[in-house]
C-alpha cells in the first residue's frame, strides 16, 4: 500500500475519528515492517515505552509522540487531526527523563493553601486547563484581538487578570485550530508561550514547564519559526529556573541557530535572533560562564543596532536597542559585577520602554544591582519607582519580593521601605 493510500485508508480515518494518535504511530511502524524495538532504538527509548505510546489514545508525552510520528511517516495533518484540538490531553516534558504525574486535586489543594502571588482560583483554573484542553469561552471577539488584549495585560503587570483570561482564550484557540491551518496552530503555540511567560514570572515553574511544552508541540505542528523560537525561549527560561543550566543553554542555542538559518532578512527576524542571544547571554551568566555571557550579549548588542528605537505594535519579539542594554544590566548582575551592571544602565530611562512591565523591569534590574552593592537606600528608591510603574512587577515576582522582605528585616527605617512593604502585601 502506498503512503498516500495508507494515510487515506478507512483504518486511519477511524483512528483519527477516535483521536487515537498512538494507533497512528503503530500503523506507520507496521507499514515499514519495523518491530517496536526497532522504533525504540531509533528514538532512544525502550520497547515498553513504544508499546505504551501506541496503546494510548492521547499519549502523555507529546514530544515523543511527535518524534515517533515523524520517524514512521505519519503526515502532519493526519497527526494534528488526531491530537487534542478537541478532546483531552495531558502533557509531560521529557527533556530530562520521565516525571511522576501529580494528582490534580492534590496540586489544587496545595495551590489554594500556599501564599500565592496570584489568587488561588485563577491558578486552579490554569491547572485544570493544563490537565487537558480547556473549554472554549464562547466569546465572539476575534482571537487575534483577544490575544493582543492578553499581551496587554502582561505588559501592564496585571497578572491575575491575565491568568483568569488565558484558559478561555486557549480553549477558543484550540477550537479554531481544528482547521489545522498553520496560522491557527501557531496561535495556539503563542498563547501557551504567553501562559508560560506569566507563570514563570510569578514563580510557578512546574506549570510553566507544562505550558512551554505545549507551546513547543504546537509550534512544531504549525511550522512557524517565530512561534518555535518563542516556545523554545520560554522552555529555556523555565529550565534555568529549575537549575538545569546545561539543558537551558542547549535549547536556546539551538533556537538561535534555527532563527539565524531561516535568514535575517527583516526586522522581525533580526529581533527574534537578538532576543535568543539575550536569553542565552543571561542563561550563561546565571550558570557562571562569564566569557560566553559577555560574548553573547555583545553579539546581541551588535544585532540590535539594526532594530528600531520603538518596536512595531504586535511584534512577537518587541526588542529594541534599549531592551538589549537592559539585558546587559541583568547579565552583569548575574555575573556578580554590580558596578558594570549599573554602568550598563546609565543611559536607560523610562521613556525608552513603551510598557509598564518593561519600565518596571528596568527599575527592578537596577534595584538588584544596588542591593548587590549593599546600597539599601538606592535599592529601595529603585523599587519604589518600579512599584509606581507596575506594582505587579514587585509584588508578584518571588525574587523581587525577597529583596523587599530583606529590606524590611535589615533596614526597616530606610526611606521607602514601609511603602514597599505595603505595596507587596496589600490585597487586590
Amino acid at each position: 500500500m502506498s503512503g498516500d493510500t495508507l494515510w487515506c485508508s478507512d483504518k486511519v480515518r477511524s483512528l483519527v475519528a477516535a483521536r487515537h494518535a498512538g494507533g497512528l504511530v503503530k500503523v506507520g511502524r507496521t507499514a515499514r515492517g519495523w518491530r517496536q524495538e526497532d522504533l525504540g532504538g531509533r528514538l532512544g527509548c525502550s520497547t515498553s515505552t513504544i508499546s505504551r505510546l501506541e496503546a494510548r489514545h492521547c499519549p502523555s508525552d507529546l514530544r515523543l509522540l511527535r518524534r515517533a510520528a515523524e520517524e514512521v511517516g505519519v503526515p502532519t495533518d493526519v497527526l494534528t487531526a488526531s491530537l487534542a484540538l478537541s478532546g483531552t490531553v495531558t502533557t509531560r516534558v521529557s527533556l530530562d527523563g520521565p516525571q511522576v504525574e501529580e494528582d490534580p486535586m492534590r496540586r489544587r489543594t496545595l495551590l489554594a493553601a500556599a501564599g500565592l502571588a496570584a489568587p488561588a482560583q485563577f491558578l486552579i483554573g490554569v491547572d485544570v486547563a493544563l490537565a487537558g484542553v480547556p473549554d472554549p469561552s464562547g466569546s465572539a471577539a476575534p482571537l487575534d484581538q483577544r490575544l493582543a488584549r492578553a499581551r496587554g495585560l502582561f505588559d501592564a503587570g496585571r497578572h491575575a487578570r491575565l491568568l483568569e483570561a488565558l484558559p478561555g482564550l486557549l480553549g477558543d484557540a484550540h477550537v479554531a485550530a481544528r482547521s489545522r491551518q498553520e496560522l491557527a496552530l501557531a496561535r495556539v503555540s503563542t498563547t501557551y508561550s504567553l501562559l508560560a511567560q506569566v507563570l514563570t514570572k510569578i514563580g510557578r515553574y512546574e506549570q510553566s514547564r507544562q505550558a512551554a511544552d505545549r507551546a513547543i508541540v504546537y509550534a512544531d505542528l504549525s511550522g512557524s519559526p517565530l512561534a518555535a523560537a518563542a516556545a523554545a525561549r520560554e522552555m529555556s527560561i523555565v529550565l534555568r529556573h529549575q537549575d538545569q543550566p546545561a539543558a537551558s543553554q542547549r535549547l536556546i542555542l539551538k533556537a538561535a541557530a534555527q532563527v539565524e538559518a531561516a535568514g535575517l532578512t527583516n526586522s522581525a527576524q533580526t529581533s527574534a535572533y537578538a532576543q535568543m542571544l539575550c536569553t542565552q547571554a543571561y542563561s550563561a551568566a546565571r550558570a557562571g560562564d562569564r566569557a560566553q555571557a559577555l560574548a553573547t550579549i555583545g553579539e546581541a548588542q551588535r544585532a540590535a543596532r539594526l532594530l528600531p528605537e520603538q518596536a512595531p505594535a504586535g511584534r512577537l519579539f518587541p526588542l529594541t536597542p534599549a531592551a538589549v542594554a537592559l539585558y546587559a544590566v541583568g547579565v552583569h548582575w548575574a555575573l556578580g559585577d554590580a558596578g558594570a551592571a549599573l554602568e550598563a544602565g546609565t543611559d536607560l530611562h523610562e521613556d525608552q520602554f513603551p510598557t509598564p512591565e518593561r519600565r518596571a523591569r528596568m527599575h527592578t534590574d537596577l534595584a538588584r544591582a544596588w542591593w548587590q552593592m549593599a546600597k539599601p537606600e538606592s535599592a529601595a528608591d529603585a523599587l519604589l519607582h518600579a512599584v509606581r510603574a507596575s506594582r505587579g512587577e514587585v509584588r508578584d515576582r518571588p525574587a523581587i519580593r525577597r529583596i523587599v522582605t530583606d529590606l524590611a528585616q535589615r533596614h526597616p527605617r530606610t526611606a521607602g521601605v514601609r511603602e514597599l512593604t505595603a505595596a507587596v502585601t496589600t490585597s487586590r
